[in-house]
């Protein structure tokens, strides 16, 4: 079995008793569910979890200071801090990311580690705007 990039490269086969590997995805940590991290840090997790949760509440005042009509610099401050704390999440779960599977990945084999150095050259790009 094969998966195929849009680059239209090839992952190499596997035997049947292992999962597919997604040739978008470097660490190869896949289940019936989908994509998963090869490890996560129990409390990485619970303080990601807590500022996850804390986010949904500045969102919903968010969305609470729009339908009051409320000042319009204050919304924009109280955007910025939103913003700043997903931030840290994406701070968080990369940390994690390199630590655990763009590890495993580089250190398998060179198409794994190809595709991971991808991986993580695209979510670069992608978090540092």
């Amino acid at each position: 079995m094969t998966s195929t990039k849009t680059t239209g490269a090839k992952s190499p086969a596997v035997s049947d008793e292992q999962s597919p590997i997604d040739a978008s995805c470097g660490c190869a940590a896949h289940d019936a569910g989908g994509r998963k991290a090869l490890a996560v840090d129990p409390e990485a997790k619970s303080r990601n979890t807590k500022r996850l949760r804390r986010i949904e509440g500045q969102v919903r005042g968010l969305q609470k200071m729009v339908e009051e009509d409320r000042y319009c610099a204050d919304i924009m401050m109280q955007i910025s801090s939103v913003q700043e704390a997903l931030r840290a999440v994406g701070r968080e779960l990369m940390r994690n990311h390199l630590r655990h599977c763009a590890t495993t990945a580089i250190r398998s084999d060179d198409a794994r580690a190809e595709e991971m150095y991808d991986e993580i050259v695209e979510l670069m790009y992608r978090h540092g705007r």
